[in-house]
């Protein structure tokens, strides 16, 4: 029977961050990837914005790995060559109530510790970004973007350098808790195999809920089931009309139809956000639907052709009626399981904080399961 130290269960982007970081210092390091390919779901199906901070509560997990996680993705970048683009943001308020809400936002991240924002009037918000009609704006300059296929090739080579393995196509099919570590049943291809592993590191993204049930977690109990949260995007074609993230204020399960320039500068609208049952790709959103909610503060949409895009799932705990619910990052071994630490609803601000996440992992592992 062969054997692992670490098993990390999930290959996207923050899967591939904590065995960046872990395999530095730690020998046999494996990852399981059930797709042909690494970050095919979440990690590839997102805006790819690098946010600030601002739109989590004082304290949380979200939050505080956010902030972190934004100033260490510049740094990565910068150094490693990986493409990304410091923008700004604004995000956009038309009447009483909303200019009300972005003060709460600003108010919000600065207690996260963010201490560039600035809320503009709608001229500044002009010369800025002549075709966006708001009343006030908040202006974010630490967002930006970054190719998230570019950053998983960089944790990738990592990986490689350091000596672990990525082993996709490789689907859990039973976890157990042993004597002697955790005894990982899985299939890849057509054979299937065990490991035992001496730790357990579940970061399976849509299916982390599932991974904690076969290592024997009443998730339901604990909090840990997921809900699938569908956003689906276009594309505008032509000449972009904004230079710069421009968001409404946050609505709803997610933060409301925006515009993102991708780093060839053309522009992404969305994602919307609705509850489903089950992992679906295809935009399901008629395009009148998405003008409509960007209408309002861009106008010019209505002359601009767009076509559908791509979508996404987010992996939420948050429930449809549910208010903010946080990243759970937990060593389970309080509920029996020393060893296995479990990774669920890691959602947005992931692919930000996913620098950020792999340290504090890494201090987990050091300090509480090692």
């Amino acid at each position: 029977m062969e054997r692992a130290n670490i098993v990390i269960i999930g290959g996207g982007v923050v899967g591939l961050a904590i065995a960046a970081k872990l395999s530095e210092l730690n020998k046999d390091v494996f990852i399981f990837e059930k797709n042909k390919r690494v970050g095919q779901e979440v990690s590839s199906h997102n805006s790819g914005v690098i946010h600030s901070g601002i739109h989590y509560p004082r304290d949380s997990l979200k939050a505080e790995l956010c902030v972190k996680g934004n100033r260490k993705m510049y740094d990565l970048c910068g150094r490693n060559r990986i493409p990304y683009k410091r923008l700004g943001k604004l995000t956009v308020a038309r009447g009483e109530r909303e200019i009300k809400e972005i003060e709460k936002l600003k108010r919000q991240g600065e207690e996260n510790g963010i201490l560039d924002l600035e809320l503009l009037d709608s001229d500044q918000i002009k010369k800025m970004e002549p075709n966006v009609a708001a009343d006030r704006a908040l202006y974010s300059p630490s967002s930006g973007i970054v190719e998230p296929d570019e950053l998983m090739n960089y944790y990738q080579a990592k990986i490689g350098i350091n000596g672990a393995i990525i082993s996709t196509n490789t689907v859990v099919k039973s976890i157990r808790k042993g004597n002697s570590g955790y005894e990982i049943t899985a299939r890849s291809s057509n054979d299937e195999f065990v490991i035992v592993a001496n730790t357990v590191i579940n970061s399976a993204g849509l299916y982390a809920d599932r991974v904690a049930e076969m290592a024997g977690l009443d998730v339901d109990r604990l909090g840990y089931r997921l809900h699938y949260c569908k956003g689906d995007y276009f594309r505008i074609t032509g000449t972009p009309l904004v230079r710069r993230l421009v968001y409404p204020v946050p609505a709803g399960a997610g933060l409301g139809i925006h515009l993102t320039p991708d780093i060839s500068g053309s522009i992404k609208m969305g994602p919307n956000s609705y509850y489903v049952d089950k992992i679906d790709y295809r935009v399901e959103t008629r395009e009148e639907e998405f003008r409509k909610d960007v209408r309002g503060y861009l106008p010019s949409i209505d002359n601009a052709q767009i076509n559908e895009d791509s979508s996404g799932i987010r992996p939420k705990i948050q429930g449809p009626n549910d208010s903010f619910k946080d990243f759970v990052i937990m060593n389970e071994e309080g509920n029996g399981l020393p060893g296995l630490i479990n990774l669920i609803g890691i959602e947005s601000p992931g692919l930000t904080a996913s620098p950020a996440i792999s340290d504090l992992i890494s201090e987990m592992y050091e300090n509480e399961v090692k």
